[in-house]
């Protein structure tokens, strides 16, 4: 069994499974379909022990892929994508809590949209427990509409405006920076905000501001979905965002974090993967024809930009 000193998470357990429920109903009520849940445990004596829940729906009718996952683990070593920024913390022992969701719309110029907030606490040796909070949401259109992004982006800004002045444009530049594919040069999306190892201002600081974060994300993209969902589309459209779906595989498996610490930390695989749209498509060196509505992806969306001020 891993034992680590003691810390209260039940606070922080408590709400997000709360979190879960409710974007979980949120998201079934729009879609119309009803989320498969799997609950699942990892027994004691592994690399990993703990529980979680995994919800999902394929072949919905909004989402043709969607997930919202639970999990609290405890582990015996950190795994090295953890403590990149953090070497001292490097083999201690652990716990994690967080959600983590993607939705996958089946109409392309409904945004794919990903969100996360977690809480990472360690126990190195001969040391007090540190404790650290992350998470941030953003959006990836495959036809970019100005009102759209404007609104993700305003409603993350007012979200984190209790918690400084700085919270937004910083937490805007890291989602900018983070998101962003370095062996194309190429921005994921729109951004949003993104936040890590952050334990600035004491633990109860921390996870106000992880909660702002949380509560926010129904309200900045239920608006979007209802707005697009019933706009018509055709198999270019569709063509279109199975090719751009690929960037998203290819920043999940190369660049991101979380599911790196997950598969080297004995996560588990289909919780993990969850993520991956159902339908992609790569071409070679392929580029959009100038003009096209595909073409104003690249022109207009796929580059940092103040969107809430626009």
């Amino acid at each position: 069994m891993i034992a680590t000193p003691a810390i209260d998470t039940t606070p922080v357990r408590d709400y997000l499974l709360g979190l879960q429920a409710r974007i979980v109903g949120t998201m079934q009520a729009e879609d119309g379909k009803a989320f498969l849940s799997d609950g699942w445990q990892r027994p004691a004596g592994g690399k990993l022990e703990g529980a979680g829940l995994s919800q999902l729906v394929e072949e919905g009718g909004l989402l043709e892929r969607g997930g919202c996952n639970f999990s609290h683990v405890k582990g015996a070593a950190l795994p090295p994508s953890a403590t990149q920024h953090r070497t001292e913390l490097a083999g201690a022992p652990f716990e994690a809590l967080g959600v983590s969701l993607v939705m996958h719309p089946r109409n392309p110029y409904v945004p794919t949209v990903h969100m996360n907030v977690r809480l990472l606490a360690a126990f190195p040796a001969g040391q007090a427990p540190v404790t650290w909070f992350g998470g941030g949401m953003d959006l990836t259109p495959y036809y970019g509409f100005e009102e759209d992004a404007r609104h993700f982006h305003v409603t993350c800004r007012d979200a984190l405006a209790p918690f400084g002045a700085d919270k937004y444009p910083r937490f805007k530049q890291w989602c900018d920076e983070y998101f962003f594919l370095k062996h194309r040069n190429e921005p994921r999306g729109v951004g949003g905000v993104f936040f890590d190892d952050f334990n600035e201002g004491g633990f109860e600081y921390g996870f106000a501001m992880m909660r702002a974060v949380g509560d926010a994300f129904l309200p900045a993209y239920l608006p979007v979905t209802q707005r697009r969902s019933d706009t018509p589309y055709g198999e270019r459209e569709r063509d279109f965002q199975a090719y751009r779906r690929g960037r998203y595989v290819e920043f999940n498996l190369v660049w991101d974090r979380g599911t790196h610490f997950g598969l080297h930390g004995g996560g588990r695989t289909e919780s993990i993967l969850m993520s991956m749209p159902p339908i992609v498509k790569w071409r070679y060196d392929w580029h959009p024809e100038p003009g096209t509505p595909e073409a104003r992806l690249y022109t207009d969306f796929l580059r940092p930009r103040d969107w809430a001020a626009a």
